[in-house]
């Protein structure tokens, strides 16, 4: 437990932590590489060069800050990264040396403004929230080791089929290189897939949602190409252009709580944006296996025809479904033929006519495409616990996000 001093010299730098954050912790991953280069072959370099990992840090120690004496508060956040973690392969060994450099980073931003009492505050409430992921992250290790096929970090997967779904997005289909079964999963989980790249330094991690409902003995994760975002695509390139059927890939075992509730039974709206359907793929094939009596809308955006995947495979889960129903929408379509239901981008005339105040969405796609969704669904008075969506890469708080393009 902490002391009600420590309590009140951390609330009290929670000002300062809002406006200087993310000039510490830009601070802190800088020294931090340059001590432990080896920990990039873990970290994501691409939300470091975006700023997206700095930001997502900053913000979540501004709220440890501003609720250091009601953690319950941010538990929903620590839950969130501590998935991402367990997927990476971060361990308790890996506290200590943050917190070592997240100390130093505060001292060097904020110079004698961060006295002696300030940082052995600091110290102290690192200790309390380190804790804090390490038993949280410690309890998610142990539950993936010990299921039905379960296995601990990562492990060596076959490509038994590759399949084109769109011009950008390729699935593959993977079954363990061991001949043993795969884990269940909860539908819109996803995998961390790690690979070795010829001619890079490190290791590169990059976690991809299953697209495929539980069930199979396969997994199937769909990636999309990136070729338009640098420094994005090292990753997604290496996978389509140079992993073919028969090679193999380490992946650890599925992760993340941005998950289909199968206890509801209000209706549901899987609504994607892009590459971000690859969730909703999950949860819509999950609620036609078990032939569901809910109102499920299936609504996708995509930027034309040529990168709209799984087109054929929705119709055919939705028409299974009895009160299935399946939209779609291109930003500038190719033709002219009407065979879609929007054109620009999703809107509030539309979906005002598919959600009610009880409606349960699911939202997943670009920073933008959230933006305006999450937006869009607010103003029609949907229930704030009921706007349930996922980011690709960093947990960050939508509402100061840049508007920026941010791809899966």
């Amino acid at each position: 437990m902490l002391s009600q001093k420590t309590i009140d010299i951390i609330k009290s730098t929670a000002p300062i932590l809002e406006t200087e954050g993310k000039k510490i912790t830009t601070c802190f991953y800088k020294m931090m590489f340059e001590a432990h280069p080896e920990l990039l072959n873990i970290f994501n370099h691409v939300n470091q060069k975006q700023g997206r990992q700095q930001t997502a840090l900053a913000n979540t120690v501004y709220a440890a800050a501003k609720y250091i004496d009601q953690l319950e508060v941010i538990v929903p956040t620590v839950t969130q990264i501590a998935h991402k973690h367990r997927g990476l392969g971060i361990k308790p060994e890996h506290y200590p040396i943050v917190g070592e450099f997240l100390l130093k980073a505060i001292k060097e931003v904020l110079g004698d403004a961060a006295t002696d009492e300030i940082i052995g505050a600091w110290g102290e409430a690192y200790g309390v929230i380190a804790q804090a992921f390490i038993d949280v992250e410690k309890g998610m290790y142990n539950a993936a080791a010990n299921q039905e096929n379960g296995w601990m970090d990562f492990k060596d997967f076959t490509v038994v089929k590759k399949e084109q779904e769109s011009n950008v997005i390729t699935s593959f289909y993977l079954k363990p290189a061991d001949g043993s079964g795969v884990t269940t999963f909860v539908p819109g989980q996803y995998l961390t897939v790690r690979v070795n790249i010829p001619g890079e330094e490190y290791l590169l991690n990059r976690q991809y949602s299953l697209s495929c409902a539980p069930g199979h003995d396969y997994y199937r994760i769909s990636v999309k190409k990136e070729k338009d975002f640098e420094p994005n695509g090292k990753v997604s390139n290496y996978l389509h252009d140079h992993v073919q059927v028969g090679d193999t890939i380490e992946i650890s075992a599925p992760s993340g709580n941005f998950t289909l509730n199968m206890e509801e039974t209000a209706p549901v709206a899987l609504i994607s944006g892009g590459v971000g359907l690859t969730p909703m793929m999950s949860m819509l094939e999950t609620l036609a296996n078990n032939e569901s009596k809910r109102e499920v809308y299936f609504v996708h955006a995509a930027r034309n025809e040529e990168f709209h995947a799984f087109k054929e495979t929705v119709r055919d889960l939705t028409d299974k479904l009895e009160n299935g129903h399946a939209y779609y929408g291109y930003e500038k379509p190719l033709y002219s033929d009407g065979n879609h239901h929007f054109e620009g981008y999703l809107s509030k005339v539309f979906l005002q006519n598919l959600v009610t105040k009880e409606t349960i969405t699911y939202i997943c796609g670009p920073v933008p495409f959230l933006k305006n969704t999450v937006q869009i669904l607010t103003d029609l008075g949907v229930k704030k616990e009921n706007i349930r969506y996922e980011f690709f890469g960093p947990a960050m708080d939508l509402t100061a996000e840049e508007k920026s393009e941010v791809t899966a």
